[in-house]
């Protein structure tokens, strides 16, 4: 009789760590990162990842303790990606442009034990209430860091890869990372994506961004959004090669393009309106896939980045999915022969599920959960359920179950879905601002400026914005007798919340009310998009 085996043959559980161990094994010679001066191939890449967990472990990480991150896209916040899972903890990459008190108070509803971060990020790490154990990346020629953080380099220099307690026990639905939004409440909520989750949604952007060996990517989508749309995995699944952007800005992207042959990178529409614009951009000299989200780009940006070269995507998705879940799928050669405000139109849609879902798993329903007409007119709300949804929200069970009521999540978007089946968005349920790619939460910035003492009463709406898409307004009514300045209201909420969360203009007068005084917020969002036919940009 043959023995029963001891583990199942046909289960492996899913783990994105693969990704980067079969690079090093299948490409021992390809240049894995660049980053500045540095040029590393695979095997080195494994090897900092490999040292940089077991420093995480000899410093106290065990199974579950939560790790954060505060950097750009530097060489340190991609090693975190693959090191932080490896040691058996979990990652927190945290939102570089938050104020001081936002990050606190991330950490402390995290639990984070040790925090990774940029010289470039030691002043705000210095405004930090919150004390624990720092690890800093310095600038090549600072010395040993500062403070009492460890320097970065010299940690993985003195780690002992060999030391490395390997991770026991694991499931893949286990916590591979924690991802926090602005939410509809102020406080953010913490995304908890599975390691199955980031497997699968890489795979996605790799078979959708069209990712091969040769490819290149730029990073100028930020690592700590989303897990850089779980690109850091993606990649190197594909055996491609990371470029990283400590700025991102036109002149960086430009000389990615033209020195080191970038053929891909993420941006928000705003990103491109400035890359289209810039007086050195110049057509590129080879095909590069620019995928876009936050909002659809404008007929004209369209236009631009296309004339320059580029093979542009729309995709669509929220923190809660891992980013994108939806891609506009394009018909060729069909809609190629379009006229360019024909394909404009086309391409501004959300589309389609990605290919790791099924095209029943993301749909327009009404209140009742029932799916609307697909006739491009009636409204529903977008609701996703499968293999890319989050798990939940970090110990706040409450949101998690209103998100998942029904048995689906609610995005908070209200969309139509057209004859075709794809899907476009008119308008927001959820009281969220997209301004340039990020989530502002109107009743977070309402509560700062109500801390003013001369504010009695406000009301924050999104109003269109040709750069960034959509910014944030106040509408303002001071107490009797109180004067106050446009200006000196921002400047007391820039102290308060992240710049980009400041309102882009103020404007003092009476709010309109119901009958039972609830501030009528419609009524200021209609007034601020007469003549549009959509209530997002």
């Amino acid at each position: 009789m043959v023995a029963e085996p001891s583990v199942a043959v046909h289960l492996r559980a899913l783990d994105p760590f693969d990704f980067l161990e079969r690079a090093a094994f299948v490409y021992p010679d390809k240049i894995a990162v660049v980053d500045g001066a540095a040029r590393r191939t695979y095997p080195a890449f494994l090897e900092r990842v490999r040292r940089l967990a077991a420093a995480l472990q000899a410093m106290g990480a065990r199974a579950g303790d939560r790790v954060a991150v505060l950097a750009p896209n530097t060489s340190m916040t991609l090693e975190a990606t693959y090191a932080v899972p490896l040691a058996g903890g979990v990652l927190c990459a945290l939102n570089t442009r938050l104020a001081p008190d936002e990050i606190d108070y991330i950490l402390g509803h995290c639990g984070a034990s040790v925090l990774l971060h940029d010289y470039e990020l030691d002043d705000l790490v210095e405004r930090l209430a919150t004390r624990i154990a720092r690890v800093r990346a310095g600038h090549p020629a600072a010395g040993a860091g500062s403070g009492d953080a460890v320097d970065y380099e010299q940690l993985l220099e003195a780690a002992d890869a060999s030391a490395l307690l390997p991770r026991i026990g694991g499931s893949e639905d286990d916590t591979i990372s924690i991802n926090y939004t602005s939410g509809t409440t102020g406080k953010p909520k913490g995304v908890m994506y599975s390691f199955r989750g980031a497997y699968v949604n890489a795979l996605a952007e790799v078979f959708h961004a069209n990712l091969r060996p040769e490819s290149v990517y730029l990073w100028t989508l930020p690592m700590f959004h989303c897990n850089g749309w779980c690109f850091p995995w993606a990649v190197s699944a594909a055996g491609a090669t990371h470029v990283c952007l400590r700025k991102v800005d036109a002149a960086g992207i430009n000389a990615g393009i033209q020195r080191e042959g970038v053929t891909h990178f993420c941006a928000a529409p705003t990103v491109l309106i400035g890359l289209v614009n810039h007086p050195d951009t110049v057509p590129f000299p080879h095909r590069v896939v620019v995928t876009t989200a936050g909002a659809p780009p404008a007929p004209s940006t369209i236009a631009q980045i296309e004339a320059l070269g580029a093979e542009l995507h729309h995709v669509y998705g929220l923190t809660e999915t891992y980013g994108p879940i939806t891609e506009c799928a394009w018909h060729s050669p069909q809609w190629d022969a379009e006229p360019a405000a024909e394909r404009a139109r086309l391409r501004s849609r959300q589309g389609v599920p990605m290919i790791t879902l099924a095209p029943g798993d993301v749909r327009v329903a009404d209140p009742e959960l029932r799916d609307v007409t697909a006739d491009g007119v009636t409204h529903g709300e977008i609701v996703m359920r499968g293999n890319n949804v989050m798990k939940g929200y970090y110990a706040d069970p409450e949101a998690t179950a209103r998100a998942f009521a029904g048995g689906w999540f609610h995005s908070g978007d209200i969309a139509v879905r057209h004859p075709d089946g794809y899907i476009e968005i008119v308008d927001r349920a959820k009281d969220v601002i997209i301004s340039g790619g990020e989530n502002i939460s109107t009743q977070q910035v309402e509560k700062v400026l109500l801390e003013h003492d001369a504010v009695l009463e406000c009301a924050v709406v999104a109003v269109p914005d040709e750069k960034w898409g959509e910014v944030p307004k106040a509408f303002v009514t001071l107490k009797p007798g109180r004067t106050l300045d446009a200006d000196e209201l921002r400047a007391f909420a820039r102290q308060r919340v992240a710049a980009f969360k400041v309102p882009k203009s103020v404007e003092f007068c009476e709010l309109p009310k119901t009958s039972t005084g609830k501030i009528q917020k419609y009524v200021l969002r209609e007034r601020e998009w007469k003549g549009r036919a959509k209530r997002v940009n």
